[in-house]
């Protein structure tokens, strides 16, 4: 035959066919002798081999498999047709079946065959347990307890067989049968008690299993158990010897406890969807939103919320923390599925019993009833009671979660966007769900579009002008609004009733949403314009007005007045005149006296406060001090209640002034309202000895200096003494507003200009100069500002210092490493604003711009000793204190190591383009970043001492470089050269690995500076290139160990030339012939110069502490 193959050749495949399966599968043990073959044993085997191919045959084979256990354990009914070829009993049948479970436990995770059978198994077992009730129930209907069945048999002895395999050492074994138990549980509605306490405990120590899958199938197995257990059964469980663990604690609760802490998200997901509803677990259920894994929290929101049930059974808190966490999850289908979840389940929910009543209605009139499945017709009731159940008032505030909520609610419901509708009696009994349901329509038509998903029959626009009210309209509803809230704060003022306070509350919150409507609004309409400016004036003046009405008062009256110069002036008149008239609500026999200081100039405030802080202006007389200690005790209660309105009206007139400031943008002195304001108001302010009116001063002098730098310069050592003498809360303040300032008027940062320099001509350099004396303690300060012990004021001086730095502004690099050592500091674990705000800015500030990953690059060895510093600290503290964490929860020093050369990977740096092939490898300035690294760390290797970790992160540090040919110039190439050979020779490298390292990154360095010497000589010659690559092989000539060494270090350094690097374990200065040592040096001495020599190493300027020695940065 032509296709013939010889036995020879068969056997050898056979024999290599089996060696390679049998490295791919699990040890086995030599399997027992089981007796002769029979007709059962292989219809049983063929039936098993059947349902390892495909699921789609489960329910032929089941079928089958019945028939032989029928056959095996019942009587025939046609005795003429029942055994007729050989005669098997139930233990026959069941032997045979655990014979094929026995040869599904061996099958590794990943072969999908062993999950077909499992799953075949437990199929059989559930539908073979129903028949055979159902024949023991036809023999005995009025039996209490569950018969003894051969499906019952069947499985008590499949689980005695397993149990002790539970334990076993291979991995692979433990789970498949913790799999195969784990399905038998949830297949069968009953067990042997006996068997059923033996399962359990097995199952409670799987829980803690060191391999993920085991873990995950035993918790699936005891996620039915759970809700078979009996406490009293637990108790006496307890005691039993078999209970290493303490079943006493509960399954439930270790369950429980393993939903929480355990580190598969996979086991945590199972354990979310198998774990029984009921009141005590539902909280742990719930908290699972805020699970690390996004599948686990995609899988909460998509499928255990829509199959727990009516969403209102849930309390308040559960319902609003579930909005809040999903809608503003960082996983966009977590955010998709939350969206999901509130439009299409929690508002059926709502709509179910009026959508119940109507069909009935209809039933009643004969008309065909709905589909159960179908969604209920759009009701504006059920979207009121749905607002109503998550607090609207509370969480439709700005920033609150409802507003996301209603926007993803209009975009996935355009049946609701084209049913609701604004007439009349809409806003006759206005309520806050109606006003919030009518602001957020407007909002989402006015910003929305077919463009964004919606997919309406009509426009949007068209909709707002066919279904909300005319400006004019509007107003007079704004009015009627307007005037029952300022009701309602009287009474509440009047009478601390909570009903009259609730209601107060949620007229101030309907006021509000129809501000935010008139926001949106368009003033081309005169009519209408007037209406709502002289609306917006005279509610301004009311002293009764809250503040966030206030503030939307005060933009709505800004964009009544014109977007013009003229329309800013005409805003910052009437703005002075209703701060003059909340002036005026002071009682009318009160004598202002306050007043007199209009006159002094508003150019500075400092002149009025000591370093006390307090007032030199404001300090009672000795007349004034005996008058007060002779007041009766009705008069000082009567001047303490002249004194706090004083400050709430004083506060109320700053607020209006903040508000108003925020909204012009006009330079200070052009506009003679805004000085009137800054001398009658804000000054006094400032020099107020009460705190809230002198932070709102600040904030207001703030604003006021952001509009002219003459201000903002006089000023600025008053914020800065602020901050020095001021408490946590002034600290913040002052600290935002020095930013602000910085980032605004920068020029106030340059340095004086002296008189031998030309004053057309300015520098640019990074540094300022010395004499800059406000740059200094504006440096002191953010300094200090770091050090802080209150997490606000830290948190607030490390982001008013990234925007500085981002901005150029500040280039201090001692600031910078105070910056990073605080974001590796273990003491400011807790303050989650500090980390997440210095996680976004140290990469965006490096990869920016390649003179910033320089200045990190300067700071990166002083940063690493710091740290290393403080771990010995923290090491040296446990062991004198054994409750001390040995480690104080800091950073490994291997990982500081990684983020610090990621940061300044050259790659990474805006501006790098790393050609193939070419010599103009990269643009000017942003390839040297590494190159500048090796010089740093080599030259902290060679000239300092170094402990064994910090040593050991900055030789794996060297080992990933990234080091682009043509990346910096000869001269640095050389001083880095020379700093390798200085490490090899004076034995730095204390183990194999570390000389490895240099190895490899002086052979790198050698052929980077032949292609250097190349170009420099005009290219060089055949015989040139012949000898130099001769040159830089020489030296890792005849090692052969050196890919080890690599894979073990992560080598990643990068050559101009893909040619083998082997590089061996000895010191590559002893393998040096004469001919390679003299041309080395006819290398340095032809090209690089001394490497000392000016112009080699990289000088930073500006590097000089500016602090006091108290103060010294790290």
């Amino acid at each position: 035959m032509p296709g013939r193959v010889a036995r020879g050749a068969r056997s050898a495949a056979a024999s290599s066919r089996n060696t390679a399966s049998a490295r791919n599968t699990s040890p086995t043990t030599q399997v027992p002798d089981e007796g002769a073959d029979s007709s059962l044993r292989r219809e049983v085997c063929r039936i098993f081999g059947d349902s390892q191919k495909s699921t789609a045959g489960h329910r032929k084979a089941v079928i089958a498999l019945r028939k032989v256990q029928e056959t095996c354990c019942y009587e025939p009914v046609n005795h003429k047709k029942g055994r007729q070829q050989d005669d098997f009993e139930a233990d026959d049948f069941n032997t045979e079946v655990k014979r094929c479970i026995l040869r599904v436990l061996a099958v590794r995770k990943a072969e999908p065959a062993g999950d077909r059978v499992v799953r075949f198994l437990g199929t059989f077992l559930n539908s073979a347990s129903a028949k055979d009730n159902e024949i023991a129930n036809a023999a005995d209907p009025d039996a209490t307890s569950a018969p003894e069945t051969p499906t019952s048999t069947l499985t008590s002895e499949t689980l005695h067989m397993l149990h002790p395999l539970l334990s076993s050492k291979d991995k692979t074994i433990r789970f498949r049968a913790t799999q195969i138990t784990s399905h038998i549980i949830h297949s069968v509605d009953t067990l042997d008690e006996n068997i059923f306490h033996q399962v359990r405990l097995a199952l409670m120590k799987r829980i803690h299993d060191k391999e993920a899958p085991v873990r995950l199938q035993a918790v699936y197995g005891l996620g039915r158990v759970a809700a078979e257990v009996n406490p009293d059964e637990e108790k006496d469980d307890s005691d039993s010897d078999d209970d290493d663990d303490g079943v006493g604690q509960g399954v439930l609760e270790k369950l429980l406890n393993i939903l929480q802490n355990d580190p598969a998200a996979e086991v945590r997901r199972n354990l979310l969807l198998n774990l029984p509803i009921n009141k005590e677990v539902l909280p742990y259920l719930l908290e699972r939103a805020r699970d690390a894994d996004g599948s686990t929290r995609r899988a909460l929101y998509a499928r255990l919320l829509p199959a727990l049930g009516d969403f209102r059974y849930l309390s308040l808190t559960h319902r609003e923390k579930l909005l809040r966490w999903g809608l503003r999850d960082r996983d966009e289908n977590v955010r998709k599925a939350t969206a999901r979840l509130f439009r299409e389940r929690w508002i059926e929910d709502c709509a179910a019993l009026p959508a119940e009543q109507a069909a009935e209605e209809e039933e009643s009139e004969g008309k065909e009833k709905k589909p159960a499945h179908q969604a209920a017709a759009p009701s504006l009731d059920a979207l009121l009671e749905l607002l109503e159940r998550i607090d609207v008032v509370n969480a439709g505030t700005e920033g609150g979660i409802a507003l996301i909520a209603m926007r993803e609610f209009w975009e996935g419901r355009p049946d609701y966007v084209d049913y609701v509708s604004f007439p009349d009696t809409f806003w006759e009994d206005l309520s806050p769900e109606l006003a919030f349901v009518a602001r957020t329509f407007n909002e989402y038509c006015r910003t929305s579009g077919k463009e964004e998903g919606y997919d309406g029959p009509r426009m949007l626009d068209a909709m707002i002008e066919e279904k909300l009210p005319e400006v004019t309209k509007f107003g007079f509803l704004l009015e009627r609004e307007t005037n029952k809230l300022l009701e309602a704060v009287q009474a509440s003022a009047e009478d601390e009733d909570e009903e009259i306070e609730e209601e107060r509350v949620q007229r101030e919150f309907l006021v509000e949403q129809m501000l935010h409507m008139a926001l949106t609004f368009d003033y081309s309409d005169e009519v209408g314009r007037r209406k709502m400016f002289q609306l917006m004036r005279t509610a301004l003046a009311h002293p009764a007005l809250p503040e966030e009405c206030t503030r939307l008062v005060v933009e709505i009256l800004r964009l009544t007045c014109g977007e013009d110069a003229k329309g800013e002036r005409e805003f910052s008149r009437i703005v002075i005149e209703a701060i003059a008239e909340v002036h005026d609500a002071i009682t009318d026999d009160d004598d202002q006296t306050e007043n007199s200081t209009t006159e002094d100039s508003f150019h500075s405030a400092t002149e009025h406060i000591d370093d006390s802080g307090s007032s030199s202006g404001m300090k009672p007389s000795r007349k004034n001090q005996k008058e007060e200690k002779e007041l009766t005790p009705e008069q000082a209660e009567r001047a303490e209640e002249k004194a706090m309105r004083e400050i709430m009206i004083n506060m109320k007139a700053l607020h209006i002034a903040l508000c108003m400031l925020q909204n012009v943008a006009c330079g200070l002195e052009e506009n003679e309202h805004l000085v009137t304001m800054l001398n009658s108001l804000v000054v006094p302010a400032v020099r107020s000895q009460e705190a809230p009116v002198r932070e709102r001063g600040f904030v207001c002098l703030g604003l006021c200096c952001l509009l002219s730098k003459n201000l903002a310069e006089e000023n600025l050592n008053l914020f800065l003494l602020g901050f020095v003498k001021g408490h946590p809360g002034l600290q913040t303040i002052a600290l935002q507003i020095i930013a602000d300032i910085l980032i605004t008027h920068p020029s106030l940062l340059t340095p004086p200009p002296t008189e031998s320099s030309d004053p057309n001509t300015t520098s640019n350099t990074d540094h300022q100069s010395p004499e800059n004396l406000l740059l200094k303690q504006i440096l002191k300060a953010f300094s200090r500002s770091l050090k802080s012990d209150d997490p606000a004021v830290q948190s607030t001086g490390a982001t008013a210092l990234a925007k500085s730095m981002l901005s150029r502004l500040i280039t201090d690099p001692d600031l910078l490493k105070q910056l990073v050592i605080a974001y590796f500091d273990p003491d400011t674990t807790a303050n989650a604003h500090l980390r997440q705000s210095l996680t976004y800015f140290l990469p965006v500030y490096c990869h920016s711009r390649a003179e910033n990953a320089v200045r990190m690059v300067s700071i990166v060895c002083p940063t690493i000793a710091k740290l290393a510093a403080m771990r010995d600290a923290y090491q040296d503290e446990a062991e004198a204190d054994s409750d001390i964490d040995p480690e104080g929860g800091m950073v490994k020093l291997s990982v500081v190591g990684t983020m610090l050369l990621d940061w300044t990977d050259p790659r990474k740096i805006v501006g790098f383009a790393e050609a193939v092939g070419t010599s103009q490898a990269v643009v000017k300035g942003a390839g040297e970043t590494h190159f500048l690294l090796a010089e740093a760390i080599l030259d902290r290797l060679v000239t300092s001492q170094v402990g064994k970790e910090e040593r050991k992160v900055l030789f794996s540090m060297l080992g990933k470089l990234h080091l682009p040919e043509g990346g910096c110039e000869g001269d640095r190439l050389g001083t880095v050269l020379e700093l390798v050979t200085e490490a090899s020779e004076t034995g730095v490298a204390a183990d194999a690995t570390s000389r490895n390292t240099l190895a490899k990154l002086k052979t790198a360095l050698l052929r980077q500076m032949h292609d250097v010497m190349t170009r420099e000589r005009g290219g060089g010659g055949a015989e040139e290139t012949t000898v130099m690559e001769s040159t830089t092989e020489l030296p890792v000539r005849g090692s052969v160990a050196v890919e080890q060494s690599e894979q073990g270090t992560g080598m990643d350094v990068h050559h101009a030339r893909d040619a083998e690097d082997p590089v061996g374990k000895t010191e590559i200065e002893d393998e040096d012939g004469e001919e390679v040592t003299e041309l080395r040096k006819t290398m340095r001495d032809t090209t690089i110069g001394a490497p000392d020599a000016e112009g080699t190493r990289v000088q930073f300027g500006g590097e000089t502490s500016v602090m006091d020695d108290e103060d010294e940065v790290l």
